[in-house]
């Protein structure tokens, strides 16, 4: 029998929520990254969190029993990097709120990651860590309020899937921030923005890709934007009546991603 899968050349996968809940692997996760393996269609892991490492996101889902490489994976962290690297001098410094995954893509973009208000940073990168605290949130408030510092997050998630039910994820840091100083941050560089899979389908050659996610407001309409074709689980935040109220319209929904390994209907 024909499977949802056997229609497209690469599958771009959300992992939290989709493959894991903290590190918990969803059931039927690893047999279905298995069975795409054994089909040859190539996967890539489109996470939005920027709070691993390439190599620690494989090492976590491998832990899990999920098969996975580290040039597999593409998170907003580099991204946000090479943005702001593209719109400061080089050398200049930058006040990171996130994780040492975060500083370490500044850093290597030739800018200098600090967390003092007091360094005078020409711009805020923000991206979800469970270690953020009301220091760094304070130090952040402070070099915004000063005119002209530019405010990057690395994506706008409200919530973030974990074992025990929705956590606050970096949307909801934001929006301390945006209570503290009056404002939003210039620009975000994380689904929805479609550069992520983007890059992901350009790299691997893909004519065909299927975006796989549990949320609407960042895979699904990230992946509408990027003109891919959509499958949206129901393992995460989005439940089936979010679904079903919502203007944005998945290609394919699935309890699962072992979806992918049946047919499939347009919701």
């Amino acid at each position: 029998m024909s499977t949802l899968l056997d229609r497209y050349d690469l599958v771009l996968l959300d992992v939290d929520g989709v493959l894991v809940l903290g590190q918990q692997p969803i059931p039927g996760a690893a047999e279905t990254i298995a069975a795409i393996r054994a089909r040859g269609v190539p996967l890539r892991f489109t996470t939005n969190s920027p709070r691993r490492r390439p190599g620690e996101v494989a090492e976590m889902l491998n832990n899990a029993g999920i098969g996975a490489f580290a040039d597999e994976v593409a998170t907003p962290a580099g991204l946000a990097a090479a943005t702001l690297a593209g719109r400061l001098p080089a050398g200049a410094p930058v006040l990171v709120v996130g994780s040492g995954a975060l500083w370490d893509e500044v850093e290597a973009a030739g800018l200098k990651p600090v967390d003092s208000a007091d360094d005078l940073p020409q711009a805020v990168v923000q991206g979800f860590a469970p270690t953020i605290g009301w220091p760094l949130l304070a130090e952040a408030a402070l070099a915004l309020h000063r005119p002209g510092t530019l405010w990057v997050a690395t994506n706008l998630d409200d919530t973030w899937p974990a074992e025990r039910g929705a956590v606050p994820g970096n949307g909801a840091l934001i929006a301390a921030l945006t209570t503290t100083t009056g404002r939003v941050p210039d620009l975000s560089v994380g689904k929805p923005e479609p550069t992520l899979f983007q890059q992901q389908a350009e790299a691997c050659g893909a004519r065909n890709p299927l975006v796989v996610g549990d949320r609407l407001d960042t895979d699904i309409e990230g992946g509408h934007r990027a003109g891919f074709d959509t499958l949206l689980v129901l393992t995460g935040v989005t439940t089936p009546e979010v679904a079903a109220g919502s203007d944005v319209r998945p290609t394919h929904v699935g309890g699962s991603i072992a979806h992918l390994l049946t047919e499939s209907a347009a919701l």
